[in-house]
Parts: structure tokens; C-alpha cells; sequence
């Protein structure tokens, strides 16, 4: 697969041939899983009653220190064909999930693309989620136009501070946002049936301690931008599980922290918009990855 010989699925770009070497995410040429489960922690327009049917790959090109699932992005996981995974997408729609939900999939686009096409050619018809960080290439968001309904995207940075001091990468905001761009080029206003969303762009902001002005100035972009064309997402669900040489890092966020922010939000008009209330930080609402279904 000529993406993965020259690989710049990602802004790192490393040009690497993943046949027999591996760049920043360290990812091979095969597809890589270690989670497949009916997943009830999404948004509630896209877990529903049944579950959002997701499929957490493993690696990521992103590679935050704070990461909660960094059991997966260091690589745990089993080798899977794009057969196979195409038989996981028809196999999570017998188990009445709502959606395949694609978690830290841009690694393993192309595969993943070939994949869908399989699976829509066997009968595949629930929407598909991609999952994303959103540090990713616009060609690799263009691969799945007509194939993905609904892109969950993560805009985890404004400052570009930020973005290298706690992943380590280069102008996140900026090709971020051109990433998100595409996604909404491609599936528009969202489409919801049955309190369930068909089609559509959900935007996440984790919400970092010691940084709500970055959250702030994020929402004001994306609102901007898109109005309630879009929903929000703003997540206080931050859990330190080890010890940071970050200090802000070593605590959970706080009620006052996240209040501010939502009120922000509220202030500016945003009508489209999810919350996290209660005790959202728990190290219990991280999925226990045991290549269950894979």
C-alpha cells in the first residue's frame, strides 16, 4: 500500500516505509487492535441505549503525555487483517450497536478505508465514527469522504506552547483545524434521528488544569467558525495517572475550573453543546483493553 511505504498520514511526515521501519507512532504496516466493546461513555447522541460499537486501535501519532490509554498507545494490541476487521464491523451491527466508532484511527487510514469498503460491500449500513485527535493530514480526512457519517474530533490545543510541551508537536492548531475543516466539508449540519446522531461533526475540548484560556479561546474559534452547525463537546474529564514533571498536570481539573469554561460557552450563545457533570474524572471509566472481540 504505496501510503504506508512513504508515510504522511500525519503533519510529523517521517517518510518512513512501514513495511520495515516505524516513524513517531510507531505503527507497522498491519493493522493493529486491542478493544472491541459496545461503549456506553460517548457522547449520548452517539452511545444511545445499545452502545457505540467501538474499535480502539492500537499506537497514536499524537502521543500526549497525559494520555489515559497509554497501555494502547505504547503498542498493546493483536495484528488483525483488513478481513478481519471488516468481519469486526459486520459483528458489532449484529450486536445492535448504534455506530462503528473508530478510536485513534489515523495511523491506519488506508487499511482502515479498504476495510470499510468491505464491510459496506457486506452489508454495513450503521453510521461510522472517526475518532480522532485530529492531528492529521487533509488528504488522509479526504480518504473517507462518502465513507465516514459522523467525525468525533478532539482540538485538544490552541497555543502552540502547548501543543509541543505536552505532545511534542508541531503547530497543532493549525493543521488541526484544516483537519477539521474537511471533516465538516464533508458531513455538514447534523443529522439527528431518534436521538441518535446520523450524521454530523462533534468537537471535543478537554478541558487541562491551569489552562482554561486556552479552552476558552478554542470554543470562540470553533464557534466563530461554525456556529451551531456543530456540536461541542467540553470534557472535564482530565485523570492524572502517574506523576508529571507538568505540576498543573498532577491534579484533577477543577469544579470552579470547568464552571468558568461552560459559562464562557454559555456566554457567547452556544446552544449545541455537551457538558460533563458529576465525577466524569475516574481512572474506572478507562476501558480495560483486553483484546476482548478482536
Amino acid at each position: 500500500m504505496n501510503e504506508l511505504k512513504n508515510c504522511t498520514l500525519c503533519p510529523r511526515n517521517c517518510h518512513i516505509n512501514r513495511y520495515n521501519k516505524i516513524g513517531y507512532c510507531q505503527a507497522k504496516a498491519k493493522m493493529k487492535i486491542s478493544l472491541v466493546s459496545l461503549h456506553q461513555w460517548e457522547e449520548p447522541f452517539i452511545s444511545g441505549s445499545n452502545g457505540s460499537g467501538t474499535i480502539f486501535f492500537s499506537h497514536c501519532n499524537l502521543g500526549c503525555i497525559f494520555c489515559q490509554n497509554k497501555k494502547i498507545r505504547d503498542g498493546y494490541g493483536k495484528e488483525v487483517s483488513i478481513k478481519r476487521f471488516s468481519e469486526i464491523c459486520i459483528e458489532q451491527q449484529q450486536k445492535k450497536a448504534h455506530n462503528i466508532n473508530l478510536v485513534t484511527p489515523t495511523h491506519y487510514a488506508p487499511l482502515i478505508r479498504k476495510g470499510l469498503i468491505k464491510a459496506k460491500e457486506n452489508g454495513l449500513k450503521i453510521p461510522v465514527v472517526y475518532n480522532t485527535s485530529s492531528y492529521e493530514n487533509v488528504d488522509t480526512i479526504k480518504m473517507f469522504d462518502g465513507l465516514v457519517d459522523i467525525y468525533l474530533a478532539d482540538l485538544k490545543y490552541y497555543s502552540d506552547s502547548l501543543a509541543e510541551k505536552y505532545s511534542k508537536c508541531h503547530k497543532y492548531f493549525y493543521y488541526a483545524t484544516k483537519a477539521i475543516d474537511e471533516m465538516y466539508r464533508q458531513v455538514k449540519q447534523p443529522i439527528i434521528e431518534n436521538n441518535l446522531l446520523k450524521r454530523g461533526l462533534v468537537v471535543r475540548i478537554l478541558v487541562l488544569p491551569g489552562n482554561i484560556s486556552d479552552a476558552k479561546r478554542i470554543i470562540k474559534n470553533l464557534y466563530d467558525k461554525y456556529g451551531d452547525n456543530i456540536y461541542l463537546s467540553i470534557m472535564s474529564q482530565y485523570t492524572p495517572i502517574c506523576k508529571y514533571k507538568y505540576s498543573e498536570l498532577n491534579r484533577k481539573l477543577s469544579e470552579d475550573e470547568y464552571n468558568e469554561v461552560v459559562d464562557y460557552a454559555c456566554s457567547l450563545g452556544i446552544k449545541n453543546a455537551f457538558i460533563q457533570e458529576g465525577e466524569a474524572a475516574m481512572e474506572s471509566f478507562i476501558p480495560e483493553f483486553d483484546l476482548t472481540n478482536v
